[in-house]
């Protein structure tokens, strides 16, 4: 099994209504901004332990790195009662988790696939919160168009429905072999080492003995509201932080989307950021910080480095 080189603490803070669990790494207390880490969709703050693990001995010592696990996955327990998620709270819950840990202090934020999306839209809508802002490969959504609402309405109504009548329930393994076994199959590069590891983080045995996945089925719920495009634009022009842009050269976002949404469209949608860059990780897919952490570090050092 993988064997890490940075141990996380774990501790647990109250935001709104809720008792967010966070990991961290580094010293306990630094003059330099936090480095926060945020997570995608049915994952865990623990997913970054590899690029913890990269980073330079001199980044580690003076850095404080936050990570925390958003409502209703890992170790932070669903909102009860919840059968849906709404987007604009992980926005919120960012704010308050700043508040805590970097009062009135920049910090520089990463964010993962739903968590760049996230990251993105949070810093535009608190762009003297962010110092620097790397997003790894969250791609947000094709446009849409409003004659798609009402349809957009009905799915939503039927999920939560389908939720309720227990036809949206996430699998259950025999074993934590099972689990690693379905991370890898989900990303064919992840190795078997780091799937083991994983897999412990991802899920936990129930009363039974069955693996279940740490994430609330809810979360499979459609957003009831379509993604808007202008809104969006408008929240990039917002971002004051200089901006980093990660993809993975497989394109997982053209896989994904099948021509409705393409990189190209991803590339002049972040035009509108004043001040961003592109970067490219060979030999990786969507989970590029799974299959490349040391590229993946390497970028974020260098970049959160540049004054």
């Amino acid at each position: 099994m993988y064997v890490t080189r940075q141990t996380s603490r774990s501790e647990f803070v109250a935001i709104r209504q809720l008792n967010y669990h966070v990991r961290l790494w580094g010293p306990e207390t630094s003059a330099l901004p936090p480095l926060v880490l945020v997570h995608g969709w049915m994952d865990v703050a623990a997913s970054y332990q590899f690029v913890v693990d990269a980073f330079g001995e001199d980044f580690l010592r003076s850095r404080r790195i936050i990570a925390p696990d958003w409502r209703g996955f890992g170790l932070t327990a669903p909102p009860v009662p919840t059968d849906h998620y709404f987007f604009p709270d992980y926005l919120a819950d960012l704010d308050q988790l700043l508040d805590h840990y970097a009062p009135g202090t920049p910090v520089d934020l990463v964010g993962h696939s739903m968590g760049g999306n996230v990251a993105m839209f949070y810093a535009g809508a608190r762009p003297a919160r962010i110092r620097r802002l790397v997003n790894l490969e969250g791609f947000g959504m094709p446009a849409n168009k409003p004659a798609k609402a009402p349809g957009r309405y009905a799915q939503w109504m039927d999920e939560l429905k389908a939720l309720q009548r227990g036809e949206m329930a996430l699998n259950t393994y025999d074993s934590a072999a099972g689990v690693a076994q379905r991370l890898m199959k989900t990303n064919p590069r992840l190795s078997q080492d780091k799937a083991d590891w994983l897999a412990r983080h991802w899920a936990r045995p129930n009363a039974l003995g069955q693996w279940e996945i740490l994430g609330d089925a809810a979360h499979k719920i459609i957003n009831a509201q379509l993604f808007r495009l202008d809104e969006v634009l408008a929240l990039y022009e917002a971002i004051s932080a200089p901006t980093l842009a990660v993809e993975a050269a497989g394109d997982s976002l053209g896989q994904w989307w099948k021509g409705r949404y393409s990189l190209d469209e991803y590339h002049q949608r972040l035009t509108h950021v004043r001040d961003c860059r592109i970067a490219v990780v060979p030999d990786a897919g969507h989970m590029l910080h799974h299959d490349q952490p040391q590229a993946v570090a390497a970028l974020i050092e260098q970049f959160v480095g540049d004054s």
